[in-house]
Parts: structure tokens; sequence; C-alpha cells
């Protein structure tokens, strides 16, 4: 079991928590997730690392309370335990230096770019990061992002905070007054669907990290499968990240929305 060593609440449905894991904070790298389960019965989640403290042996998760499972997690406190942990899982995003990389987030696919931003920045790009949600109460992870970026574009959908807009509205303005090498997107599927659809307009290079369902974390189910390029994919051992231009983000929203009325 794995204890909980802090929590923090970073909006009304988003929660951060740290957790005691020492192996996977030594050997995680930026793309890495872990599969949790609270209770015997619980079922299995995946989880980004946002953050990890090698010498403290702690990783940083943060927690969207959307279902059953993920309020289970979130009302977990300081001394608690999460009942399994495993990881790290999934491949490390590729790292190198492209130029100018625009990470484009919403809502909390923030935690999952804060390691990318961290890396890419560190790799000698030029890092211009779009932070976006519908309201400033769901803007998360602000000052950590710019402490890896060159520059945080805010865009809210309803104005209260930044510029009114959507994160695609952010991305094409930033496209039109420079070059951009590469674009890394990370939000809900219909969210990142609309960044691809945008950035092959304009012909910049884009990856998406996936957020499909998932049950074993290993391949061995199929719950995670998506079509990448007209082949096959499993995001648990082929991706999370993926051309963007090559997924089929239409079949795997089909799929994501398969058991919300469970939810």
């Amino acid at each position: 079991m794995n204890k909980i060593v802090k929590k923090e609440v970073l909006s009304a449905n988003v929660v951060q928590l740290e957790v005691e894991a020492p192996m996977v904070a030594k050997s995680r790298k930026a793309g890495h997730f872990v599969i949790v389960r609270v209770g015997k019965y619980g079922e299995r989640i995946p989880l980004t690392i946002a953050q990890a403290d090698i010498q403290k042996g702690t990783i940083t998760l943060i927690i969207q309370q959307v279902g059953k499972s993920s309020r289970k997690i979130c009302a977990l406190n300081e001394g608690d335990f999460i009942t399994d942990l495993v990881g790290p899982l999934g491949k490390a995003t590729h790292i190198e230096h492209f130029g100018t990389v625009v990470c484009a987030c919403g809502g909390v696919g923030t935690a999952p770019m804060l390691p990318i931003a961290e890396v890419m920045k560190k790799a000698g790009n030029k890092v211009i990061t779009v932070l976006a949600a519908r309201t400033k109460e769901l803007i998360i992870l602000e000052k950590e992002m710019q402490a890896f970026s060159d520059e945080v574009v805010i865009m809210t959908d309803d104005g209260s905070y930044g510029v009114k807009g959507l994160v695609t509205n952010g991305v094409e303005e930033i496209i039109r007054r420079e070059k951009i090498d590469m674009c890394v997107t990370i939000g809900p599927a219909v969210m990142m669907k609309f960044v691809s659809l945008l950035t092959q307009k304009y012909g910049v290079p884009t990856v998406a990290s996936l957020n499909t369902i998932m049950v074993d974390g290993t391949g061995m189910c199929g719950a995670c499968r998506v079509t990448v390029g007209g082949q096959t994919k499993f995001v648990c051992v082929d991706g999370p990240e993926f051309d963007a231009h090559q997924v089929d983000f239409d079949e795997m929203m089909m799929r994501l929305n398969a058991y919300k009325e469970f939810e």
C-alpha cells in the first residue's frame, strides 16, 4: 500500500495527492503514468505522474472527480493509503531540441503536461504554454507551468481570466505570429481533436497524450485500443502519446462515452 503524505484541493473537483512510491519516483520519466486502486474491489484508474521527488520517494498525482472511483480516491486524506499503485507505465515522451514548442493544455491536462514542459525546456526548446479552462477557478498549476515556460497564455471560455476564447484561439494566434516546430496537446478528447485539426492546417507536427479507458495497463485487455493511422494501437503500451494527426478522435470519443451512464 502507498501512503498519502500530502493532499491539496486545486479546484472544486480537482485534488492533488503526494503519495509515497520511492521506486516509481526513481524511475519515472515525463509521459509515464500509474494505475491505482482504492479498496479490495476498487476500479483500476490510470493517472499521470505530474511530479516526482526522488529524495522524498514520492510522486504527485492530480485527480479530477468525474465518477464513483475518482471520487473515492479524492475522498482520501493525508495518512490514508492507496491500496495498489502500479507503474511507471507507458512510453516516455520523446524529447529533443525541436525549436519552439507549444504546450496546449485543457483543464486537468495541465497535470501531465507539467513534466513534459519541464524536459522540453531543459532540452533547450522555447516553450509557450496555453492553459485553457471553462472559467478561472478551473485553471490549475499556472505558477508551476510558468517555471518551465517562456510564455504562458491563459484562455477561459467565459473570459473570467486571461483571454476569452478556446485553447485553439490561443494556439492559432501563436502560430500566426511565429514559427512553431512542435505542438503537444493534452486535455479532453474533443479539445485535442480540434487542436490537431488546427495544427494540421498549418503543418505543425503535433503529439497528443490520450486518456482512454484502461483496465490492466499492460496491453492484455485491449480496453484502451485506439486507431492511429488506420492501425489498432494500445494506449497503455504503445502510448500514451501519438501523432495527433493520425488519431481517430471520433472513434476514441465514442468509446469514452460508452460508460457515461454508469459513472
